[in-house]
C-alpha cells in the first residue's frame, strides 16, 4: 500500500528533509521540538566508533571481550554472552544492521572505558556538531527512564549527515535482513 507524503507529515510529531550534500533544509515541521530519540541514538554510538577507527585508536581486525553489562541489554540485540569475543567488524556490522543494543555497549565500553565515558564524547560530539537540543543519557537509546535523553529531528539530521560521510555505513546499512 502507498501512503501518502502529506499523511506521513500530518501525522509526523517533527519532522526534517534536507539535502545531505548542501545542508540546505526542504522541509521540515516542529524540526526542534525535542522528542526521545530511541534507536536513532545509535546514529551518534556509530559516528564516535568510526571516528576511533578513523584515529587509529581501534581497528575493525581487533577482538573485543563482551562484559557482563553489555551482555545485558535488552531490546534489539545479538544475544552476546559475557565473556563473548567478538571482532570489532561484527560488532558494528551487528549495531548498524540490526540495532543490537549490545553491541553498541560493547563498542561504547571498548572506546571510552565505560558506556558513562562514551556517552560524555558523545554529549561533547552533538556541541560539536552544532545540535543543540540533544543531551544524550545513554549509548542506545533503550532506557525509557532517561528523561533527559533528548535530540530533534534538526539534530538527528546533523548527526546523520556527519555520519553517512564514513561509507561503510552506508555499505553496511544497505545489507537485507531477512
Amino acid at each position: 500500500t502507498v501512503v501518502e507524503s502529506d499523511t506521513i507529515i500530518k501525522n509526523a510529531k517533527s519532522a526534517i528533509l534536507i539535502d545531505a550534500a548542501t545542508g540546505n533544509v526542504l522541509y521540515e515541521k516542529n524540526a526542534k521540538e525535542k522528542l526521545s530519540p530511541a534507536s536513532m541514538t545509535k546514529i551518534m554510538t556509530m559516528k564516535l566508533v568510526l571516528d576511533s577507527i578513523d584515529n587509529n585508536e581501534l581497528s575493525f581486525d581487533e577482538i573485543l571481550t563482551t562484559s557482563k553489562h553489555a551482555s545485558s541489554m535488552g531490546g534489539s540485540q545479538v544475544f552476546l554472552s559475557a565473556g563473548e569475543k567478538m571482532k570489532c567488524v561484527d560488532l558494528f556490522k551487528s549495531m548498524v544492521i540490526a540495532s543490537a543494543n549490545d553491541a553498541a555497549v560493547a563498542l561504547a565500553e571498548y572506546v571510552s572505558g565505560s558506556v558513562d565515558a562514551f556517552v560524555i564524547k558523545m554529549n561533547e560530539k552533538a556541541a560539536q556538531l552544532g545540535m543543540t537540543a540533544t543531551r544524550f543519557e545513554n549509548v542506545t537509546g533503550l532506557d525509557d527512564t532517561a528523561e533527559n535523553h533528548l535530540t530533534s529531528a534538526k539534530d538527528i539530521a546533523l548527526m546523520s549527515c556527519a555520519l553517512i560521510k564514513h561509507p561503510l555505513v552506508l555499505q553496511y546499512s544497505s545489507i537485507w535482513m531477512d
